[in-house]
C-alpha cells in the first residue's frame, strides 16, 4: 500500500519564557472557530438535548412518585474520555463547556501536546503545564494525557538522513536531560501519573520523531527516554505507543520498542482515506482490529488519543460505529480531535455527526439527583405534657438545660381529702 500522508497539521505556536495568558488566547493549536468561548456557549447549529419520556399520570386521588430523569447507570467499565479543545489554558476551560453541552456528563480526560519545536518547550518550559496539573488535581479519577515529542524541529520537514542522524543520537543518550527534566518538572507539579504519549504516529510521514529512516535506533531511542523518566523519583508515568491507523509510511508493528516500557497501545484513528468504509477501517492491514489484537497478544490496554471526521466529511455512519467500537473494546482512554474539520462541538460543519455524538454521551455519568420538595408540610412542635394537678415554673433555659427540665409544683398538696 502506498504511504498516505496527512496534510493536517497542527500549528503549535513558540512558547516564550513569559507564558502570558494572552499569548495562550491568540494562538491557536489548529485554526477552528472558537464557538466554544464563553461560559456556557451554544452553537446556533447545535443538536436538540435529548428529551426525557413524560411521567404518566397518576389516577384520581393517587400521590405520583416522583419522576426521575432516565439516566443510564454509571458503569466502572465505561472508557474514560474527554476532547482534545485547545493546547493552552483555554483548552482547560473548555472541558467543563463541552460537559455543559453534553447535560452535564463528566469528561474525566484532559489532553494536550508539548510544542515540539525547541528542547526548552519539550521539557515543558515553566507554567505552560500549570493550568492542566490544576485541572488534574481537583478530582481523583481525571486522566492527564500529555503528548511528548521525541525531537524538537518536530514540524519543520526535517529530512530522513537528518532524523536518522537524531534518531542514533539519541539511542546513544545524547537528549536523556530533557526528558528527566519534564519528568522532574511533571512530579513536581503533582502530576506523576500522566499519561505520556511518546512519539505519536511514528509509522507516519509528518513528525520528525517518526520510525522510518531507523526502526531500529528509534525503537532503542524510546527505551531511554522511558528509562530515563522512570528514574525520576515520585513518578508514576504510564507510557502510550500510539501510531496512525494502517500501514502508513512503515507498519507500526516494525516500531514497538517491546512490553517493558510501553503500558498503552493506542491508535489515533480518522475518518480517512477518502472514500473508505468503517468495515474497511476495521479490517484492513494494521487497522482496528489488528490494534485489538496486537495489544491483547501484549498484555496491554489500548486507547484513541486522536479520533474523528477527517476526509469523509459529515459522516455520522462513522461516528456511530467509532463510538460503538469503543463501547465494544473498552479502552483505557479515548479523546477525540475537536476542531474543524474533525469536530463536532467547536466545528459546525458536522451536523448529523455532532448530533450522534451529543446524543450517545449526554447526561452518560451524570449522578441520579435526588428530588427536593418543593413545598415542604411544616411539621408541628409537639406540646409538652405535664403531669395532673402541676404547674410549670419558669426558671430560665440555662437552669433548666442543667435540671435537665421544668421542676412542676403541685397545687394539691392542702387538701384535706388526701
Amino acid at each position: 500500500m502506498a504511504p498516505r500522508r496527512r496534510t493536517r497539521t497542527r500549528r503549535l505556536a513558540l512558547v516564550t519564557a513569559s507564558l502570558t495568558a494572552a499569548l495562550f488566547a491568540s494562538t491557536a493549536l489548529a485554526s477552528g472557530p472558537g464557538y466554544a468561548v464563553g461560559a456556557g456557549a451554544v452553537r446556533a447549529a447545535d443538536p436538540p438535548a435529548p428529551v426525557p419520556a413524560p411521567t404518566p399520570t397518576a389516577p384520581t386521588g393517587v400521590v405520583a412518585p416522583v419522576a426521575l430523569p432516565d439516566a443510564p447507570p454509571k458503569d466502572p467499565e465505561d472508557p474514560a474520555f474527554g476532547a482534545y479543545l485547545d493546547y493552552g489554558p483555554r483548552g482547560v476551560a473548555r472541558i467543563a463547556e463541552l460537559s455543559r453541552w453534553l447535560g452535564g456528563t463528566e469528561l474525566r480526560v484532559g489532553h494536550t501536546y508539548l510544542p515540539g519545536d525547541r528542547w526548552s518547550n519539550i521539557e515543558g518550559l515553566p507554567g505552560f503545564l500549570d493550568s492542566w496539573a490544576d485541572w488534574r488535581r481537583e478530582q481523583d479519577d481525571r486522566l492527564f494525557v500529555l503528548n511528548v515529542p521525541m525531537l524538537e524541529r518536530n514540524e519543520e520537514h526535517v529530512s530522513d538522513a537528518e532524523v536518522r542522524i537524531q534518531l542514533r543520537r539519541g539511542a546513544a543518550g545524547a537528549f536523556d536531560h530533557h526528558f528527566r527534566t519534564l519528568a522532574e518538572r511533571l512530579v513536581e507539579l503533582e502530576v506523576p501519573d500522566t499519561v505520556i504519549v511518546l512519539g505519536w504516529e511514528m509509522n507516519g510521514m509528518t513528525y520528525t520523531h517518526r520510525c522510518g529512516p531507523d526502526p531500529e535506533a528509534w525503537k532503542k531511542y524510546w527505551n531511554r527516554i522511558v528509562t530515563a523518566m522512570r528514574a525520576v523519583p515520585g513518578q508514576k508515568f504510564r507510557f502510550d505507543f500510539t501510531p496512525n491507523r494502517g500501514r502508513d509510511a512503515i507498519p507500526w508493528t516494525q516500531c514497538y520498542p517491546g512490553d517493558d516500557t510501553v503500558d498503552i497501545i493506542g491508535m489515533d484513528s480518522y475518518d480517512q482515506p477518502q472514500g473508505q468504509s468503517f468495515d474497511q477501517e476495521v479490517s484492513e492491514p494494521y487497522g482496528l482490529q489488528a490494534h485489538v489484537d496486537f495489544a491483547k497478544a501484549h498484555g496491554k490496554p489500548i486507547s484513541y488519543p486522536e479520533w474523528g471526521l477527517f476526509r469523509n466529511g459529515d459522516n455520522s455512519t462513522y461516528m456511530k460505529r467509532m463510538l460503538a467500537w469503543m463501547d465494544e473494546h473498552k479502552p483505557l482512554y479515548n479523546t477525540l480531535t475537536d476542531y474543524c474539520p474533525h469536530g463536532v462541538w467547536q466545528c459546525e460543519d458536522n451536523p448529523k455527526a455532532s448530533e450522534i455524538y451529543r446524543s450517545a454521551l449526554f447526561g452518560r455519568d451524570d449522578p441520579t439527583p435526588v428530588p427536593k420538595p418543593t413545598d415542604p408540610t411544616p411539621v408541628p412542635k409537639p406540646t409538652p405534657v405535664h403531669p395532673p394537678n402541676c404547674s410549670p415554673i419558669e426558671l430560665g433555659d440555662w437552669v433548666e438545660y442543667w435540671l435537665g427540665g421544668k421542676l412542676c409544683l403541685r397545687f394539691d398538696w392542702w387538701s384535706r381529702n388526701r
